[in-house]
């Protein structure tokens, strides 16, 4: 998949959101390496160098647009490209960070396990996933590529991005070995200007699935169909605007001294 950090970047207030709420949610932790995991384009990782230091942080992620501006924002910082569903922290880590890319990683809940074993004593896997795949924003998605016109092209695009582990899943695989794990859900409410906006959003992240395997010549015709099936599915409400509803899954593991 493509993906442009200035798409992304373009709710980047809405989008820090939610690594601001899971990073208050981690503890002190002992000294020793930071990772950003899935950094994108550095936003989260922002974070992280002004509560730890730019000399502990290390973003990693695959997109080359993402791991450029991330590289152009923060150049006291370290941003490899890297593979989560392989990779491994070169020494164990104090926090292991990661907002709203595990998504994106098959076998989800064996690599966060995987993961956990890498932890210093006192450290923390911190992990934050969008969990609104029956959402209408993504129902839409999926009618949308059923119809004739784009089916032959989309069969498998939903099968890219990897449903959220159940919470019950997450503890009885995580919490092992004296793990310490909570897991929560937060319901974000976002006001936008209307329906396109909408459509400006997921271009950015979930709909990539869905556009990159179209010739060129159908990604507006899919576009303009996705959005009549947005602007149905969320009226504008009295001021004009549209609410968009993002529930997301937080998950914190830590390893016991």
């Amino acid at each position: 998949m493509t993906w442009s950090a200035a798409q992304y970047l373009k709710f980047e207030d809405q989008r820090t959101r939610p690594a601001c709420d899971l990073l208050a949610a981690v503890p002190d932790l002992p000294d020793g390496p930071v990772y950003d995991l899935g950094c994108g384009p550095g936003n989260s990782t922002a974070l992280l160098v002004e509560r730890f230091g730019a000399g502990r942080v290390t973003g990693i992620d695959t997109a080359p647009d993402m791991l450029a501006t991330a590289a152009r924002r923060l150049p006291d910082c370290r941003f490899l490209s890297a593979d989560l569903a392989s990779w491994e922290p070169e020494a164990p880590a104090a926090l292991l960070f990661a907002n709203a890319v595990f998504q994106w990683v098959p076998d989800t809940l064996e690599v966060l396990a995987w993961l956990a074993e890498r932890l210093l004593p006192g450290g923390v896997l911190a992990v934050q996933m969008p969990d609104n795949l029956t959402e209408p924003s993504h129902a839409a998605m999926r009618e949308t590529a059923a119809e004739v016109r784009f089916a032959p092209y989309l069969a498998d695009a939903e099968k890219l991005r990897t449903p959220v582990p159940q919470p019950r899943r997450l503890f009885e695989r995580l919490a092992q070995d004296g793990r310490q794990v909570d897991v929560w859900h937060t319901v974000y409410n976002h006001p936008l200007p209307d329906a396109d906006a909408i459509v400006e959003w997921v271009k950015g992240t979930g709909l990539r699935p869905f556009l990159d395997p179209l010739p060129a010549a159908l990604v507006a015709a899919f576009t303009d169909a996705y959005r009549e099936r947005i602007a149905q599915s969320y009226p504008p409400m009295t001021d004009g605007r549209v609410l968009l509803r993002f529930p997301r899954l937080f998950l914190t593991v830590r390893r016991m001294e």
